[in-house]
């Protein structure tokens, strides 16, 4: 399966087809909480942005990009700098093939040799799942060795309904 697939580090070339992927998110699911689509100038920036400190990487069969993940500031403090929040998205009909696990442990190498200990995941969490948010990520982290590490109750409001946000962490170095 690898094989078939190759990772690589996103360009601001690449915004056009990343917010195809976002898109399907921010319209049908509360997996991320923006009410509107970034324009692809707007998410040129974010992926600039990013590349200035932290790796942004895509996954592609052949030319088609089919899904990316990213690494960004935890807290915008100096103490901080050994942590970083991690978001995934996957093309809807690409996800549970294996990708956004490949994407995270090639993500988690990168981060680990720049000198990264701590990753978290801000999850939006269900009080109850329904058609636009299941616990998926959260099952999906922990198959990767998150853990579950705080819950903010029913702070995020869309498609008429509040939803819980939690934070995932793994700590892939030695605090020395």
């Amino acid at each position: 399966m690898t094989t078939d697939y190759s990772i690589r580090t996103a360009t601001p070339d690449d915004a056009k087809e990343l917010v195809a992927i976002y898109d399907y998110y921010v319209k049908e699911t509360a997996i991320t909480f923006e009410y509107e689509t970034p324009s692809i100038e707007e998410f040129r920036g974010r992926i600039e942005k990013v590349l200035q400190k932290y790796p942004y990487i895509v996954i592609e069969k052949g030319k088609e990009i089919l899904g990316y993940a990213y690494a960004s500031t935890f807290k915008d403090r100096d103490a901080y700098q050994w942590s970083v929040e991690l978001s995934i998205y996957l093309a809807k009909d690409a996800r549970r093939a294996g990708l956004g696990r490949m994407l995270y442990e090639e993500l988690e190498k990168r981060l680990k040799a720049q000198g990264i200990l701590n990753l978290y995941a801000c999850i939006g969490y269900p009080d109850d799942e329904d058609e636009h948010l299941t616990l998926d990520s959260v099952k999906f982290h922990e198959r990767l060795g998150y853990s579950m590490i705080g819950k903010f109750n029913k702070c995020g409001y869309k498609f008429g309904t509040w939803y819980s946000m939690v934070w995932m962490e793994k700590l892939i170095g030695e605090h020395k």
